[in-house]
């Protein structure tokens, strides 16, 4: 029972109190891709805790020794045959696992309908496309006549880059380059699946804070990490002078749009740049993503 207490509080712990100061984190608008490996070192971290704190709590009231079999199956060490007697699986024992799984297949299950939702909004969004997009080959990107200035993309096996008629008149040539790139880079990172990832932990999870934060914060270090990539050939003032052109402009549900989350956000970021965190200390962020889902694991499976 202390072991379900100890991994229970490690799940409170990563679910509810750490997610406000990641978010409040100022290294994380610095270093964004290391934040939205944090972000789901914690998803992991939360699920792996919470399975295994009720994995301990079903098998609380078993006898220690038929609880702890099950455990060192479970971690894939090899248990006492003689100790399970070849005994048929009871009741208790299907429930010790039944539950656990549960908790793993919530999740799983809402990230099967959040892809197949976003890749069926996709396909509208293309096909609508397809009768009202004009090519643009020398731009890469597909046309619509609409006078609200927007650009975005939709990501996939059959990517496309939009930019309304509205973005093309407001914009100037190298700003329209520069936005361009932003969209290409959520296109190359696949940045959709993280969204589609983050989407189904806060739809299973509705209500914890980790699940709101993370959703929230993906979202705009996602827009950040393209920020940065269109920075590479474009003048911080170009880019955000194009972004602030866009803002107005809405993307649809399945797309990412340049105007995005958290503009002022990262407007003052382009304008007023601040030095990356040095390489040891996003080293031991990354290095503590990874351990943090190993160590409800080593807990549960030291006999």
């Amino acid at each position: 029972m202390i072991t379900a207490a100890g991994l229970a509080g490690y799940a409170v712990l990563v679910g509810a109190v750490v997610p406000p100061l990641l978010a409040r984190a100022p290294w994380a608008h610095r270093a964004p891709a290391v934040a939205v490996l944090a972000w789901q070192g914690l998803m992991v971290t939360f699920v792996v805790a919470t399975a295994l704190s009720v994995y301990h709590a079903v098998t609380a009231e078993q006898h220690v020794h038929d609880g702890m079999i099950g455990l060192l199956t479970a971690c894939g060490l090899p248990a006492d045959a003689s100790s399970a007697g070849g005994a048929p699986p009871t009741f208790d024992d299907a429930l010790a696992i039944a539950a656990p799984v549960m908790v793993v297949l919530l999740p799983v299950g809402w990230l099967v309908r959040c892809a197949w939702r976003a890749r069926r909004a996709g396909n509208r969004q293309l096909d609508m496309l397809t009768l009202v997009g004009e090519p643009a080959p020398e731009y890469g990107a597909t046309i619509v006549d609409h006078g609200i200035p927007a650009v975005y993309c939709l990501a996939g096996r059959r990517a496309r880059v939009v930019v309304t008629s509205g973005a093309l008149d407001i914009l100037t040539e190298e700003q329209l380059r520069a936005v361009l790139d932003h969209e290409r880079a959520h296109i190359v990172g696949r940045h959709h699946l993280l969204k589609i990832l983050v989407d189904a932990f806060s739809r299973a999870f509705r209500g914890l804070p980790l699940a709101r934060h993370a959703k929230e914060q993906t979202n705009l270090l996602l827009e950040m990490i393209a920020d940065d990539r269109a920075l590479r050939h474009h003048s911080r003032e170009t880019l955000a002078t194009a972004m602030c052109e866009v803002a107005a402009g809405r993307a649809p549900t399945a797309a990412l749009g340049a105007g995005g989350s958290g503009v002022l956000i990262r407007l003052r970021r382009v304008l007023a740049p601040q030095p990356r965190p040095h390489r040891v200390a996003w080293l031991g962020i990354v290095v503590a993503t990874v351990l943090a889902p190993l160590l409800p694991l080593t807990v549960a499976c030291v006999p």
